[in-house]
């Protein structure tokens, strides 16, 4: 299981946020989440979800932002689970809670905890970070293509979309480094989907720890 949960930056100067935040997350990642984000405090958001590619992906949408310290917990909960995240527990939640707090004093503004695989959480974060931290050097116009390209357009779309040449998007694409992010994200998953695996004893043994 992944547990986030996420900090607003510097919210006495700032507005709330929590509430936009978790209404994207939650029209996003609806089918991926395990609970309904939630909001844990007056500036501070927590979702729950048993895909590492979900878990990777609100990182990323949070980081983006740049309005959260973003903690990331993986391994097992409590079952069975509570009606809402913010009265759930569990090693995941711990680490959750570990990881936000470590995340606030990271360049990435991002921590991975996983009490039950330390080790291994330990190898993972700096490359979660890394990821974060080339994305956030990605310009206006390479966040235009790059979206377009997520959301399944070639790049001969893309041109069309943005009224610019082909040529035009090709370089925009290189300079967002946007295949060396796909093929990180890629990798990526695979790393937490194993980090989950090790961390979570009900699903080594083959039982739902939702159930």
């Amino acid at each position: 299981m992944f547990v986030i949960t996420a900090d607003q930056i510097d919210s006495r100067h700032d507005v709330d946020r929590a509430g936009a935040a978790l209404r994207s997350l939650e029209a996003t990642f609806a089918e991926h989440l395990v609970l309904p984000v939630d909001q844990t405090a007056g500036d501070e958001i927590q979702a729950v979800t048993t895909s590492a590619a979900a878990a990777l992906a609100m990182v990323g949408m949070l980081a983006r932002s740049g309005h959260w310290s973003i903690g990331l917990g993986a391994g097992s909960v409590r079952t069975p689970l509570p009606d809402a995240a913010r009265k759930a527990t569990g090693p995941a939640f711990i680490g959750a809670r570990d990881a936000v707090e470590a995340a606030k004093r990271a360049e990435s503004r991002f921590a991975l905890r996983a009490p039950e695989a330390v080790e291994r959480a330990a190898i993972i974060e700096p490359l979660v970070s890394m990821l974060l931290l080339t994305r956030a050097r990605r310009s206006e116009q390479g966040w235009e293509v790059a979206d377009l390209m997520r959301d399944g357009h070639s790049q001969k779309d893309a041109a069309g979309i943005l009224g610019i040449s082909a040529a035009a998007v090709s370089q925009r694409l290189r300079a967002a480094l946007w295949r060396v992010e796909d093929d990180a994200r890629s990798s990526l998953e695979q790393l937490l989907a194993e980090l989950d695996a090790e961390a979570s004893p009900a699903t080594r043994n083959g039982t739902d720890p939702t159930e």
